[in-house]
């Protein structure tokens, strides 16, 4: 590659890296693997001949769409593996994303959200390669088929069924407990707004006084196993403790098996679940859930705006 075209290749690159990058995170929903899929996109670009490429930002969002699909792929195999293996796998995806720039990383997911990394992250790498192109950075369903492999109509489809696994039913329509979403989204956000805060009076305001908190085992301390808490002043101290040990643009409300909840996350991974049994305008239960197998029976939908 001579000097030129090599310093040619590089401008054009770096215009286009931001965008790639974007597309490269919303796919893999981890801020070292997006920078692992840009990099194989500019190695794939500089082993290309691209001079009479015209739309070489488009050329560009295929390849790393490709590069990003080949990886989900790859992913997907791996999670047939035990539980057990999954588990140890976390731990070591932990230290990682510790040893990263843990600011950058909540930087990019603060903009895209915690609740639909945690969704895409369950969808199909097709199903989810065909919403990100399409609803978030406009891709036709014609640019998205070969990449999938599909026909147009087929990529319309994946797009769909990822569409509806996202926002599930409409706001409004679905209810736990008597209590409308509206209202206990409200009522989690001024949870999740104190939390945020260390505010302890603002956690007792949304509390009820009784309220029992059940923590599962993987949940706690190594070593220990599930527990409860009773009452609101009880929980509130250790809530605002373990606050500040969490990332919380890593945090966000969702929908929960239907209702109101909090999901965290770590490499676009669902990590935890807060599940909230609200009464009389209260959390009267809260159910906090870490382990991986059960981690795997909650729905967890994007709360609209």
């Amino acid at each position: 590659m001579t000097t030129g075209r090599s310093d040619w290749l590089a401008e054009r690159f770096e215009e286009n890296r931001g965008h790639l990058r974007a597309v490269a995170y919303r796919m893999l929903g981890s801020a070292s693997a997006a920078d692992d899929a840009v990099q194989e996109t500019w190695l794939r670009m500089s082993r290309s001949d691209v001079s009479d490429v015209e739309n070489l930002g488009g050329w560009l969002t295929t390849v790393a769409a490709r590069v990003c699909l080949d990886m989900l792929r790859a992913l997907s195999s791996r999670r047939e593996e035990s539980l057990e293996e999954q588990a140890a796998e976390s731990a070591v995806r932990e230290t990682e994303t510790k040893e990263m720039n843990p600011e950058q990383e909540a930087v990019l997911a603060d903009a895209v959200g915690a609740a639909l990394l945690v969704v895409l992250d369950r969808l199909e790498p097709a199903e989810r390669l065909a919403f990100v192109l399409h609803d978030m950075f406009a891709v036709s369903f014609e640019e998205i088929a070969p990449i999938v492999g599909r026909s147009e109509t087929a990529a319309r489809q994946l797009a769909s069924r990822a569409r509806k696994r996202v926002h599930g039913a409409a706001a409004g329509e679905r209810a736990s407990t008597g209590v409308q979403l509206a209202e206990q989204r409200k009522i989690v956000e001024g949870f999740l707004e104190s939390l945020r805060a260390g505010d302890f009076e603002g956690l007792l305001k949304v509390l009820d006084p009784d309220v029992v908190v059940r923590i599962d085992a993987a949940s706690g301390r190594p070593g220990a196993g599930p527990r409860e808490i009773h009452g609101a002043e009880n929980w509130a101290r250790g809530a605002i403790a373990f606050s500040r040990t969490v990332r919380l643009a890593f945090v966000q409300p969702a929908l929960v098996n239907g209702a109101v909840g909090i999901v965290l996350a770590r490499n676009g991974r669902l990590f935890r679940v807060l599940r909230f049994t609200i009464e009389r305008g209260k959390i009267a239960q809260v159910d906090i859930v870490a382990d991986p197998e059960n981690l795997e029976k909650v729905e967890v939908q994007v709360l609209e705006d």
